[in-house]
Protein backbone atom coordinates (compact mmCIF):
# COMPACT_ATOMS: atom_id res chain seq x y z
CA UNK A 1 0.00 0.00 0.00
CA UNK A 2 1.23 3.93 -0.39
CA UNK A 3 1.59 4.32 2.89
CA UNK A 4 4.17 1.19 2.89
CA UNK A 5 6.50 2.59 0.63
CA UNK A 6 10.32 2.40 1.18
CA UNK A 7 11.99 5.55 2.68
CA UNK A 8 13.84 6.57 -1.15
CA UNK A 9 10.42 5.84 -2.72
CA UNK A 10 8.47 8.02 -0.37
CA UNK A 11 10.98 10.86 -0.66
CA UNK A 12 10.71 10.88 -4.41
CA UNK A 13 6.97 10.88 -4.02
CA UNK A 14 7.00 14.26 -2.56
CA UNK A 15 10.37 16.20 -4.16
CA UNK A 16 11.61 17.52 -7.51
CA UNK A 17 12.97 15.06 -9.44
CA UNK A 18 16.79 15.06 -8.67
CA UNK A 19 17.10 17.35 -6.20
CA UNK A 20 17.86 15.11 -2.97
CA UNK A 21 21.29 15.22 -1.82
CA UNK A 22 21.89 13.36 1.32
CA UNK A 23 23.61 14.40 4.08
CA UNK A 24 26.79 12.88 5.70
CA UNK A 25 26.77 11.68 8.78
CA UNK A 26 29.31 9.42 9.96
CA UNK A 27 28.25 6.01 12.03
CA UNK A 28 29.42 6.14 15.41
CA UNK A 29 31.44 3.58 16.52
CA UNK A 30 29.51 0.51 18.65
CA UNK A 31 30.56 -2.65 20.52
CA UNK A 32 29.68 -5.80 19.19
CA UNK A 33 26.05 -6.67 19.47
CA UNK A 34 25.13 -2.70 20.27
CA UNK A 35 25.62 -0.96 23.70
CA UNK A 36 23.75 -3.78 25.11
CA UNK A 37 26.08 -6.86 23.74
CA UNK A 38 22.35 -8.08 22.66
CA UNK A 39 23.11 -10.93 20.86
CA UNK A 40 22.15 -11.01 17.33
CA UNK A 41 21.75 -7.38 17.11
CA UNK A 42 24.56 -6.92 14.50
CA UNK A 43 22.92 -10.04 12.04
CA UNK A 44 19.91 -8.36 12.34
CA UNK A 45 21.23 -4.77 11.23
CA UNK A 46 23.68 -6.69 8.51
CA UNK A 47 20.26 -8.42 7.32
CA UNK A 48 18.40 -4.91 7.24
CA UNK A 49 21.02 -3.33 5.46
CA UNK A 50 20.83 -5.88 3.04
CA UNK A 51 17.15 -6.01 2.61
CA UNK A 52 16.67 -2.49 2.08
CA UNK A 53 19.90 -0.89 0.98
CA UNK A 54 19.92 1.65 3.88
CA UNK A 55 22.14 2.02 6.80
CA UNK A 56 19.65 3.06 9.30
CA UNK A 57 16.55 3.53 10.18
CA UNK A 58 16.21 6.94 8.69
CA UNK A 59 17.33 8.37 5.83
CA UNK A 60 17.90 12.42 6.19
CA UNK A 61 19.30 15.05 3.90
CA UNK A 62 18.06 18.09 1.74
CA UNK A 63 15.87 18.44 -1.40
CA UNK A 64 13.37 20.54 -3.60
CA UNK A 65 9.39 20.50 -2.80
CA UNK A 66 7.53 22.81 -5.27
CA UNK A 67 10.85 24.46 -6.02
CA UNK A 68 11.59 25.10 -2.03
CA UNK A 69 14.70 24.16 -0.03
CA UNK A 70 14.27 21.74 2.68
CA UNK A 71 15.70 19.44 4.87
CA UNK A 72 13.45 15.71 4.54
CA UNK A 73 13.91 13.02 7.32
CA UNK A 74 12.15 10.01 5.88
CA UNK A 75 11.99 6.79 7.52
CA UNK A 76 12.79 3.49 6.49
CA UNK A 77 10.09 0.79 8.43
CA UNK A 78 11.88 -1.64 6.59
CA UNK A 79 14.87 -1.37 8.84
CA UNK A 80 13.98 -3.25 12.16
CA UNK A 81 10.26 -1.45 11.86
CA UNK A 82 12.05 1.92 11.33
CA UNK A 83 13.08 2.11 15.12
CA UNK A 84 15.30 5.10 16.71
CA UNK A 85 18.51 3.86 18.40
CA UNK A 86 21.53 5.71 18.84
CA UNK A 87 22.82 6.23 15.05
CA UNK A 88 19.18 7.17 14.18
CA UNK A 89 19.68 10.01 16.85
CA UNK A 90 22.87 10.80 15.37
CA UNK A 91 21.03 11.63 11.51
CA UNK A 92 17.74 13.23 13.23
CA UNK A 93 19.96 15.00 15.04
CA UNK A 94 22.26 16.03 11.78
CA UNK A 95 18.85 17.38 9.68
CA UNK A 96 18.03 19.33 12.54
CA UNK A 97 21.00 21.01 12.82
CA UNK A 98 21.65 21.46 9.25
CA UNK A 99 17.99 22.81 8.90
CA UNK A 100 18.90 25.64 11.60
CA UNK A 101 21.87 26.57 10.06
CA UNK A 102 20.54 26.80 6.86
CA UNK A 103 17.24 28.59 7.49
CA UNK A 104 15.17 25.81 6.37
CA UNK A 105 12.04 24.40 7.17
CA UNK A 106 12.29 20.61 8.34
CA UNK A 107 9.66 17.97 6.78
CA UNK A 108 9.08 14.29 8.49
CA UNK A 109 7.92 11.48 6.48
CA UNK A 110 7.39 8.93 9.55
CA UNK A 111 7.05 5.80 9.33
CA UNK A 112 8.13 3.81 12.76
CA UNK A 113 7.36 1.36 15.29
CA UNK A 114 9.00 3.19 18.31
CA UNK A 115 12.37 2.51 20.28
CA UNK A 116 14.80 0.11 19.14
CA UNK A 117 14.83 -2.52 22.63
CA UNK A 118 17.96 -3.81 21.09
CA UNK A 119 19.37 -0.61 22.58
CA UNK A 120 17.42 -0.43 25.37
CA UNK A 121 17.34 2.37 27.81
CA UNK A 122 19.69 4.53 25.21
CA UNK A 123 17.40 3.96 22.28
CA UNK A 124 14.77 5.73 24.61
CA UNK A 125 16.69 8.56 25.33
CA UNK A 126 16.71 9.68 22.01
CA UNK A 127 13.39 10.59 22.36
CA UNK A 128 14.84 13.22 24.50
CA UNK A 129 17.68 14.27 22.41
CA UNK A 130 14.86 14.57 19.18
CA UNK A 131 12.85 16.75 21.91
CA UNK A 132 15.77 19.18 22.55
CA UNK A 133 16.57 19.54 18.41
CA UNK A 134 12.96 20.09 17.96
CA UNK A 135 12.90 22.95 20.41
CA UNK A 136 16.19 24.80 19.20
CA UNK A 137 14.29 24.23 16.02
CA UNK A 138 10.84 26.01 17.13
CA UNK A 139 13.22 28.83 19.18
CA UNK A 140 14.44 29.47 15.70
CA UNK A 141 11.38 30.14 13.89
CA UNK A 142 11.92 27.71 11.84
CA UNK A 143 8.49 25.21 10.55
CA UNK A 144 8.55 21.73 11.14
CA UNK A 145 5.85 19.52 8.76
CA UNK A 146 5.34 16.10 9.64
CA UNK A 147 3.98 13.50 7.28
CA UNK A 148 2.48 10.20 9.08
CA UNK A 149 2.65 7.45 7.03
CA UNK A 150 1.92 3.53 8.08
CA UNK A 151 2.71 2.81 10.75
CA UNK A 152 3.19 5.89 12.94
CA UNK A 153 3.66 4.71 16.58
CA UNK A 154 5.76 5.07 19.95
CA UNK A 155 8.19 8.12 19.86
CA UNK A 156 8.25 8.86 16.60
CA UNK A 157 4.82 10.13 16.69
CA UNK A 158 5.28 11.51 20.18
CA UNK A 159 8.52 13.21 19.58
CA UNK A 160 8.73 14.19 15.61
CA UNK A 161 4.95 13.55 14.53
CA UNK A 162 2.33 14.94 17.33
CA UNK A 163 5.53 17.69 18.07
CA UNK A 164 5.68 18.83 14.63
CA UNK A 165 3.90 22.45 13.34
CA UNK A 166 1.76 21.24 10.63
CA UNK A 167 0.97 17.24 11.12
CA UNK A 168 -0.65 15.48 7.48
CA UNK A 169 -1.04 12.07 7.96
CA UNK A 170 -1.81 9.44 5.01
CA UNK A 171 -5.32 7.42 4.73
CA UNK A 172 -5.23 4.67 6.45
CA UNK A 173 -2.15 5.16 8.14
CA UNK A 174 -1.99 3.14 11.89
CA UNK A 175 -1.22 6.72 14.01
CA UNK A 176 -0.73 5.98 18.11
CA UNK A 177 1.67 6.03 20.84
CA UNK A 178 0.85 2.33 21.67
CA UNK A 179 2.18 0.06 18.83
CA UNK A 180 -0.15 -3.19 17.26
CA UNK A 181 1.61 -5.33 19.88
CA UNK A 182 1.42 -3.50 23.21
CA UNK A 183 -2.26 -2.22 23.14
CA UNK A 184 -4.70 -4.03 25.33
CA UNK A 185 -6.61 -7.11 23.79
CA UNK A 186 -10.11 -5.39 23.56
CA UNK A 187 -8.55 -2.22 22.15
CA UNK A 188 -10.56 -0.96 18.97
CA UNK A 189 -7.98 -0.92 16.09
CA UNK A 190 -9.91 1.88 14.91
CA UNK A 191 -8.63 4.14 17.44
CA UNK A 192 -5.21 3.87 16.42
CA UNK A 193 -5.80 5.21 12.69
CA UNK A 194 -4.99 8.54 11.54
CA UNK A 195 -8.94 9.72 10.40
CA UNK A 196 -9.43 9.11 14.27
CA UNK A 197 -6.37 11.39 15.40
CA UNK A 198 -8.12 13.71 13.24
CA UNK A 199 -11.41 13.54 14.61
CA UNK A 200 -9.75 13.47 17.76
CA UNK A 201 -7.48 17.37 17.19
CA UNK A 202 -4.34 15.38 16.96
CA UNK A 203 -3.74 15.82 12.61
CA UNK A 204 -4.47 18.74 11.06
CA UNK A 205 -5.68 17.08 7.34
CA UNK A 206 -5.58 13.36 6.17
CA UNK A 207 -4.19 13.22 2.56
CA UNK A 208 -4.44 11.12 -0.22
CA UNK A 209 -1.08 10.32 -1.69
CA UNK A 210 -1.33 12.10 -5.20
CA UNK A 211 -2.34 15.54 -3.32
CA UNK A 212 0.48 15.18 -0.76
CA UNK A 213 2.88 16.55 -2.86
CA UNK A 214 0.89 19.57 -4.36
CA UNK A 215 -0.61 20.28 -0.48
CA UNK A 216 3.29 20.24 0.92
CA UNK A 217 4.56 22.66 -1.58
CA UNK A 218 1.78 24.87 -0.70
CA UNK A 219 2.43 24.76 3.13
CA UNK A 220 5.84 25.88 2.18
CA UNK A 221 5.09 28.37 -0.01
CA UNK A 222 3.12 30.01 2.54
CA UNK A 223 5.13 29.68 5.21
CA UNK A 224 8.23 31.07 2.86
CA UNK A 225 5.87 33.83 1.74
CA UNK A 226 6.84 37.71 2.85
CA UNK A 227 5.34 39.25 6.16
CA UNK A 228 3.15 42.35 6.11
CA UNK A 229 5.59 45.23 8.09
CA UNK A 230 2.18 46.06 10.01
CA UNK A 231 -1.83 44.73 10.91
CA UNK A 232 -3.34 43.67 7.88
CA UNK A 233 -5.91 45.21 6.69
CA UNK A 234 -9.58 44.20 7.60
CA UNK A 235 -12.15 42.41 5.43
CA UNK A 236 -14.64 44.37 3.36
CA UNK A 237 -17.70 43.75 4.62
CA UNK A 238 -19.66 41.07 2.20
CA UNK A 239 -23.28 42.57 2.77
CA UNK A 240 -23.99 45.96 1.68
CA UNK A 241 -26.33 47.08 4.22
CA UNK A 242 -26.90 50.31 5.78
CA UNK A 243 -25.66 50.87 9.81
CA UNK A 244 -28.35 49.71 12.47
CA UNK A 245 -31.21 52.54 12.84
CA UNK A 246 -30.95 51.33 16.69
CA UNK A 247 -29.86 48.54 19.00
CA UNK A 248 -32.26 46.00 18.08
CA UNK A 249 -31.86 46.38 14.67
CA UNK A 250 -28.41 45.49 14.62
CA UNK A 251 -29.05 42.55 16.51
CA UNK A 252 -31.95 41.79 13.75
CA UNK A 253 -29.13 42.20 11.00
CA UNK A 254 -26.28 40.28 12.89
CA UNK A 255 -28.69 37.19 13.61
CA UNK A 256 -30.16 36.81 9.83
CA UNK A 257 -29.22 34.10 8.39
CA UNK A 258 -28.49 34.90 5.17
CA UNK A 259 -26.15 37.39 6.33
CA UNK A 260 -21.74 36.26 5.27
CA UNK A 261 -20.42 34.37 7.40
CA UNK A 262 -16.83 33.53 7.97
CA UNK A 263 -16.34 31.08 5.18
CA UNK A 264 -17.60 33.53 2.32
CA UNK A 265 -14.87 36.54 4.21
CA UNK A 266 -12.16 33.84 4.24
CA UNK A 267 -12.69 32.75 0.86
CA UNK A 268 -13.06 36.44 -0.55
CA UNK A 269 -9.95 37.60 1.68
CA UNK A 270 -7.46 34.75 0.81
CA UNK A 271 -5.60 33.69 -2.32
CA UNK A 272 -4.64 30.79 -1.04
CA UNK A 273 -5.98 28.92 2.69
CA UNK A 274 -4.34 26.13 4.14
CA UNK A 275 -6.33 24.71 7.23
CA UNK A 276 -5.45 23.72 10.70
CA UNK A 277 -7.32 21.32 12.79
CA UNK A 278 -7.50 20.20 15.89
CA UNK A 279 -6.16 21.35 20.02
CA UNK A 280 -4.04 18.86 19.73
CA UNK A 281 -5.87 17.95 23.29
CA UNK A 282 -8.76 15.83 22.47
CA UNK A 283 -11.07 17.96 20.44
CA UNK A 284 -12.22 19.69 17.61
CA UNK A 285 -14.71 22.91 16.91
CA UNK A 286 -16.52 22.85 13.47
CA UNK A 287 -17.40 26.29 14.20
CA UNK A 288 -13.75 27.83 14.55
CA UNK A 289 -11.88 27.85 11.42
CA UNK A 290 -8.46 28.63 11.43
CA UNK A 291 -5.06 28.37 9.57
CA UNK A 292 -2.84 30.38 7.21
CA UNK A 293 -3.19 31.65 3.70
CA UNK A 294 -1.85 33.89 1.24
CA UNK A 295 -3.55 37.69 1.08
CA UNK A 296 -1.64 39.51 -1.87
CA UNK A 297 1.03 37.07 -1.96
CA UNK A 298 2.26 37.71 2.10
CA UNK A 299 1.02 35.01 5.02
CA UNK A 300 -1.59 36.34 7.13
CA UNK A 301 -2.38 33.43 9.78
CA UNK A 302 -6.25 33.45 10.74
CA UNK A 303 -8.85 32.45 13.66
CA UNK A 304 -12.61 32.65 12.33
CA UNK A 305 -15.60 32.14 14.77
CA UNK A 306 -18.68 30.73 12.38
CA UNK A 307 -21.27 31.74 13.94
CA UNK A 308 -21.78 29.29 16.72
CA UNK A 309 -21.13 28.74 20.44
CA UNK A 310 -17.56 27.93 20.60
CA UNK A 311 -16.64 25.35 21.97
CA UNK A 312 -13.31 24.79 24.40
CA UNK A 313 -11.57 22.95 21.98
CA UNK A 314 -12.18 25.87 19.10
CA UNK A 315 -10.44 27.95 21.72
CA UNK A 316 -7.50 26.18 22.14
CA UNK A 317 -7.07 25.64 18.65
CA UNK A 318 -7.13 29.22 17.88
CA UNK A 319 -4.51 29.91 20.66
CA UNK A 320 -2.64 27.21 19.19
CA UNK A 321 -2.50 29.08 15.63
CA UNK A 322 -2.02 32.56 16.97
CA UNK A 323 0.88 31.30 18.76
CA UNK A 324 2.73 29.35 16.40
CA UNK A 325 2.11 32.85 13.77
CA UNK A 326 3.87 34.63 16.63
CA UNK A 327 6.87 32.44 16.80
CA UNK A 328 7.13 32.27 12.72
CA UNK A 329 6.45 36.42 12.74
CA UNK A 330 3.03 35.63 10.94
CA UNK A 331 0.21 38.46 11.06
CA UNK A 332 -2.81 37.56 12.55
CA UNK A 333 -6.92 38.01 11.58
CA UNK A 334 -9.64 37.00 13.69
CA UNK A 335 -13.12 36.97 12.54
CA UNK A 336 -15.35 37.37 15.81
CA UNK A 337 -18.86 35.61 15.15
CA UNK A 338 -20.47 33.98 18.70
CA UNK A 339 -23.59 34.70 20.35
CA UNK A 340 -20.65 33.52 23.32
CA UNK A 341 -19.17 30.67 24.66
CA UNK A 342 -20.72 27.23 24.68
CA UNK A 343 -21.61 27.03 28.44
CA UNK A 344 -23.57 23.60 28.29
CA UNK A 345 -21.98 21.07 30.80
CA UNK A 346 -20.08 19.11 28.72
CA UNK A 347 -18.03 22.45 27.54
CA UNK A 348 -17.29 23.19 31.66
CA UNK A 349 -15.52 19.84 32.00
CA UNK A 350 -13.49 20.05 28.82
CA UNK A 351 -12.24 23.09 30.76
CA UNK A 352 -14.12 26.51 29.06
CA UNK A 353 -13.11 29.17 31.25
CA UNK A 354 -9.61 27.65 30.85
CA UNK A 355 -9.74 27.91 27.12
CA UNK A 356 -11.15 31.43 26.59
CA UNK A 357 -8.25 32.65 29.23
CA UNK A 358 -5.49 31.40 26.85
CA UNK A 359 -7.01 32.62 24.00
CA UNK A 360 -6.74 36.05 25.87
CA UNK A 361 -3.12 35.56 26.91
CA UNK A 362 -2.66 34.53 23.51
CA UNK A 363 -3.57 37.29 21.88
CA UNK A 364 -2.47 39.14 24.72
CA UNK A 365 1.53 37.82 24.07
CA UNK A 366 1.48 38.46 20.50
CA UNK A 367 4.02 40.12 19.06
CA UNK A 368 2.81 40.14 15.28
CA UNK A 369 0.13 42.29 14.48
CA UNK A 370 -3.14 40.85 15.46
CA UNK A 371 -6.17 42.28 13.53
CA UNK A 372 -10.01 41.67 14.15
CA UNK A 373 -13.25 42.10 11.94
CA UNK A 374 -16.48 41.60 14.10
CA UNK A 375 -19.30 40.42 10.99
CA UNK A 376 -21.84 39.26 12.97
CA UNK A 377 -22.85 38.54 16.98
CA UNK A 378 -20.55 39.54 19.59
CA UNK A 379 -21.51 37.49 22.45
CA UNK A 380 -19.76 38.91 26.12
CA UNK A 381 -16.07 37.41 26.86
CA UNK A 382 -16.27 34.55 24.20
CA UNK A 383 -16.36 37.27 21.44
CA UNK A 384 -13.65 39.60 22.93
CA UNK A 385 -11.04 36.49 23.74
CA UNK A 386 -10.29 36.88 19.97
CA UNK A 387 -10.37 40.65 19.58
CA UNK A 388 -7.87 42.72 19.11
CA UNK A 389 -7.41 45.53 21.69
CA UNK A 390 -6.74 49.08 19.51
CA UNK A 391 -6.79 46.85 16.10
CA UNK A 392 -11.00 45.58 16.35
CA UNK A 393 -13.28 46.86 13.44
CA UNK A 394 -17.31 45.89 12.36
CA UNK A 395 -18.72 45.00 9.64
CA UNK A 396 -22.25 47.41 9.25
CA UNK A 397 -24.29 44.01 10.27
CA UNK A 398 -22.75 43.34 13.26
CA UNK A 399 -22.96 43.97 17.00
CA UNK A 400 -20.79 43.13 19.99
CA UNK A 401 -22.61 43.41 23.49
CA UNK A 402 -21.41 42.83 27.15
CA UNK A 403 -24.17 40.11 27.45
CA UNK A 404 -27.36 39.21 25.28
CA UNK A 405 -29.92 41.80 25.46
CA UNK A 406 -32.78 39.07 26.27
CA UNK A 407 -29.73 37.97 28.97
CA UNK A 408 -29.40 41.61 29.99
CA UNK A 409 -33.53 42.08 30.29
CA UNK A 410 -33.78 39.06 32.40
CA UNK A 411 -31.13 39.83 34.32
CA UNK A 412 -32.91 43.05 35.71
CA UNK A 413 -36.24 41.37 35.78
CA UNK A 414 -38.03 42.79 32.30
CA UNK A 415 -39.94 41.22 30.34
CA UNK A 416 -38.93 39.69 27.39
CA UNK A 417 -40.74 42.42 24.76
CA UNK A 418 -38.37 45.35 27.22
CA UNK A 419 -35.16 43.25 25.29
CA UNK A 420 -35.57 45.78 22.18
CA UNK A 421 -35.45 48.90 24.72
CA UNK A 422 -31.79 47.29 26.47
CA UNK A 423 -29.91 46.79 23.68
CA UNK A 424 -30.71 50.08 22.84
CA UNK A 425 -29.36 50.80 26.44
CA UNK A 426 -26.38 48.53 25.83
CA UNK A 427 -25.54 50.55 22.87
CA UNK A 428 -24.12 47.57 20.62
CA UNK A 429 -24.36 49.06 17.30
CA UNK A 430 -21.06 48.69 15.10
CA UNK A 431 -21.45 52.84 15.28
CA UNK A 432 -21.79 53.08 18.91
CA UNK A 433 -18.52 50.88 18.92
CA UNK A 434 -16.85 53.44 17.23
CA UNK A 435 -17.63 55.86 19.54
CA UNK A 436 -17.17 53.87 22.50
CA UNK A 437 -13.70 53.06 21.45
CA UNK A 438 -14.17 49.56 21.28
CA UNK A 439 -13.46 49.85 17.72
CA UNK A 440 -11.47 51.27 15.14
CA UNK A 441 -13.96 51.95 12.48
CA UNK A 442 -16.97 50.37 10.09
CA UNK A 443 -15.93 48.62 7.27
CA UNK A 444 -17.58 49.18 3.72
CA UNK A 445 -18.49 46.56 0.80
CA UNK A 446 -15.37 46.76 -1.66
Amino acid sequence: MTTRLSARAAIASVTDPGSFAELPVVPRESADDGPLGWTGYDASRARAAERTGEEESAVVGTALVGGRQVVLVAFEFGFLGGSLGERTGDRLEAAYGHAREHRLPLVSLIATGGSRMQEGMLALAQLQRVARQSVLTRAAGLPQIAVLRDPTTGGGWATLGAGADVVLALPGAQVGFAGSRVRPADADPAAYTAESQYAAGHVDAVVEPARLPGLLADWLRVLAAPRPAGPVEPPAALADVAPPADGWDAVRQARHPARPHAEAYLDAYFTLRLPLSGDRAGGTDPGMLCGFGLREGRAVAYAAQCGTATRPAGYRTAARVIRLADRLGIPVLTLVDTPGAANDAAAERAGAGAAIADTFAAVAAATVPVTTLLIGEGGSGGALALAAPGNTWATPDSYFSVIAPELAAAILKRPPSEAPATADQLRIRPQDLVALGVARGVVGPA
